[in-house]
């Protein structure tokens, strides 16, 4: 096992409105060695729909999004599904500023995103095994 492999398969749902973010966020997660897509949204409603039928891990939730945004549906995801961890995406760092309340994990910047940075966001908050 590599570094950077996780064990086992971390299961992932991307959040976003904009279907090219959402595949640059797909080949990240295929890029990240112990993760896989378990699906994906386009809207905070659709979200919260597909990870009570899929119950991920790890969530990648885009904070602007038409009707219900990502702090909402983020805040809604962790009521039901408690160990689901949740990291919040941006272009705008503004955004960071609704994280604690809604029981995000994380904030990360889109500029920022990496293979490594999704797997060691996860590794510091992944629920105890």
């Amino acid at each position: 096992m590599t570094q950077d492999e996780l064990e086992p398969p971390i299961q992932v749902l991307v959040v976003d409105d904009q279907d090219l973010f959402r595949s640059v966020l797909r080949d990240l997660v295929a890029s990240a060695d112990g993760m896989v897509l378990g699906g994906e949204a386009g809207s905070g409603e659709e979200a919260l729909e597909v990870a009570d039928q899929l119950a991920p891990q790890l969530v990648l939730m885009d904070v602007r999004m038409p009707g219900m945004g990502g702090i909402e549906a983020t805040r809604q995801l962790v009521a039901a599904h408690p160990d689901t961890v949740v990291l919040l995406v941006s272009a705008d760092g503004a955004d960071a500023e609704g994280l604690h309340d809604c029981g995000a994990a994380a904030f990360l910047p889109k500029q920022r995103l990496s293979r490594q940075v999704l797997v060691d966001a996860w590794r510091e908050h992944a629920p105890p095994a």
